[in-house]
């Protein structure tokens, strides 16, 4: 579906640095939707059952680092 009311967006500036980001950043905010209520609290772990990680994906999270080296 193409949305003819909005001009296509600029291209995005891989180059422009930290105030090129910003800038991108503002004029996206008008777009962002708000949430009419606040997201409802994560579940205890003691309710979570059946859940399932391939043995690939957990290797693969386990090799990432917590916060960048």
């Amino acid at each position: 579906m193409t949305n003819l009311e909005n001009p296509a967006p600029a291209p995005a500036d891989d180059e422009g640095g930290l105030a090129s980001l910003r800038g991108d950043c503002a004029r996206m905010a008008p777009h962002w939707a708000v949430p009419e209520r606040a997201p409802s609290p994560p579940a205890s772990p003691s309710l979570l059952h059946g859940v399932s990680v391939p043995p690939a994906s957990a290797r693969l999270l386990d090799a990432l680092s917590d916060y960048g080296d």
